[in-house]
């Protein structure tokens, strides 16, 4: 059973969610008056209630999804909620979909999009895991977040060839090192609303860091949104050499600390549109003549399961034509087919570019 208080805030925020006229969000479309009744009293085994899901949506109506996972077992204590959310943001993953076993390919087959140059400026892949064992950022304390950064840091310390490098711990970070990460545009900062609302900013900086090759084309976020986002970049259009290095990269750090997973879901993380693969390969790529048409594509976008986002990612405007197009689909699908359909997409964008 949940305690007084916690049931108190749920109902006055159920309550609220029912009077907002305006919002959107999936949890309000899907936490009904029997799913609500359903769930309330429910408790993860680390203490997790309907509350620690709801709250960031709850704060913000303007959410788009509105729900996160406070750790690994919400997923399934929470299912009547989750789940309909998940089929619905994932399209065509349904409730009695299980999401295939992990499949990184032939990693060979994947190639340069753009060799001449022209159209494509940066690559990048990423994932974000979860390490076994332990809560999601809204129920860690402050002594976990610590050990995990230690077993973080010790573990990529250990990376070698073109992944070694180096871990940068937020707490304690001197302003010149700070400087210089935000200039490559690698340092997070504290401060999303949604994130803040869902209790996933505390302690902060504490167990937060950074880590990257000495080229820089290899990256991890430590504790930032995920327990880890790792991420694979350089610029022109080598997606086969950005994918290679993630997969390397990605198997090295499995060896060393166990990932949670869902026979169903797929890789488990604190937020339930990056679930599955958990994979977003993207571009920033040049298209000025399609950008003129846009319907075209979107066409090919919608073809290729891609999502057209602005230079600075989502609800941005494309600056001089230049677009960040990654793929949509993470769930019911293997890593490798998720990136290969970014690829497809791409190159059909390129091959209609060239002939506009």
């Amino acid at each position: 059973m949940v305690d007084a208080a916690v049931l108190e805030k749920l109902e006055a925020g159920f309550k609220k969610l029912q009077d907002a006229t305006d919002c959107k969000s999936l949890l309000k479309k899907y936490l009904t008056k029997s799913v609500f009744d359903q769930l309330k009293d429910k408790k993860t085994g680390l203490g997790a209630t309907l509350l620690d899901v709801i709250q960031s949506g709850v704060e913000n109506l303007d959410s788009g999804v509105g729900v996160y996972a406070p750790d690994a077992e919400a997923y399934a204590v929470f299912a009547p909620l989750f789940d309909p959310i998940i089929e619905d943001y994932h399209v065509g993953f349904s409730q009695t979909d299980k999401h295939p076993a992990k499949d990184f390919g032939d990693v060979n087959s994947l190639v340069n999009v753009d060799p001449e140059g022209q159209y494509v400026i940066s690559t990048r892949v990423r994932c974000g895991r979860s390490m076994q064992g332990y809560p999601f950022n809204p129920c860690l304390t402050e002594a976990q977040y610590k050990e995990m950064e230690e077993k973080v840091s010790s573990t990529l310390s250990g990376l070698e060839g073109e992944l070694k490098g180096t871990f940068y711990p937020l707490t304690g970070m001197a302003k010149d090192v700070q400087q210089k990460l935000i200039d490559d545009h690698f340092l997070f900062k504290e401060g999303d609303r949604f994130l803040q609302a869902a209790n996933a900013c505390r302690y902060w900086p504490t167990g937060r860091g950074i880590y990257h090759n000495d080229k820089k084309t290899f990256l991890v976020w430590c504790n930032e949104e995920d327990h880890l986002r790792i991420i694979s970049m350089q610029m022109g259009g080598d997606l086969g050499e950005v994918y290679r290095r993630l997969v390397t990269a990605v198997t090295e750090i499995e060896k060393r600390v166990p990932f949670s997973h869902s026979e169903r879901l797929g890789f488990l993380t604190f937020c339930p549109t990056n679930l599955g693969t958990t994979i977003r390969a993207s571009v920033h790529i040049k298209v000025p003549k399609l950008a003129a048409n846009k319907a075209k594509l979107e066409e090919v976008a919608t073809k290729y399961n891609l999502q057209v986002r602005g230079t600075r990612g989502e609800h941005t405007e494309a600056e001089g034509g230049v677009y960040d197009i990654s793929n949509k689909r993470r769930m019911g699908l293997t890593e490798y087919q998720a990136v290969k359909e970014m690829q497809d997409g791409i190159l059909e964008l390129i091959k209609l570019e060239k002939e506009a």
